[in-house]
């Protein structure tokens, strides 16, 4: 009997052992993709704010009274750059008042009609509408990956591995005013 009881303690401790492997693998499964949806997000933004000087300089041309709006565009986006390498919740407040900001502008553009048939202009305003798409994409793969670690991190068995291993929850990408999730209408 000795020798059977042993064998069923062994596998015991062989299937727990196996279990944590697979836990923790799953954790840092999920924690590596919210990284790298994270990084998705990062590189979209970081494509809107190099067109953001292009766009400036071409609206200065036709845009002389708008001054002030241009001139908070570009301190939007100096702060957008200015926190790059902050998290989630801190990058989305700022990222929201550039979003904010361009919108301010593309509602003036409309009282300038040249500029609605400059191509440059048009070429922009494409590329920046296309940006918004994908940023907003990479929004949701980021928190649906978050989603995924944060359930692992709070659900039971794998949060006790979780806190074992110091795992912690995400911070979702997310917006401070539901309308700043539109897309903004760049056609004209």
């Amino acid at each position: 009997m000795q020798g059977l009881s042993g064998w069923i303690a062994l596998a015991l401790v062989a299937a727990v052992l196996l279990a944590i492997i697979y836990g923790y693998n799953r954790l840092v499964f999920n924690r590596a993709r919210v990284a790298e949806a994270w990084s998705g997000i990062d590189v979209q933004l970081k494509r809107r704010s190099s067109l953001i000087p292009q766009l400036v300089a071409c609206l200065k041309a036709y845009m002389a009274h708008e001054r002030e709006t241009l001139e908070e565009l570009v301190s939007r986006r100096g702060a957008a750059q200015a926190h790059e390498r902050d998290g989630a919740a801190d990058r989305a407040a700022v990222e929201t008042q550039l979003t904010a900001a361009l919108l301010r502008t593309f509602a003036l553009v409309e009282n300038y009609p040249q500029l609605k048939a400059d191509a440059a202009f048009l070429d922009l305003q494409r590329n920046l509408s296309e940006v918004e798409e994908h940023i907003q994409m990479a929004r949701r793969y980021y928190n649906g990956a978050v989603r995924e670690l944060n359930v692992l991190v709070e659900s039971f068995p794998s949060n006790l591995l979780a806190r074992a291993f110091a795992f912690r929850c995400a911070t979702y990408f997310t917006l401070d005013d539901a309308r700043d999730g539109l897309s903004p209408k760049l056609e004209f």
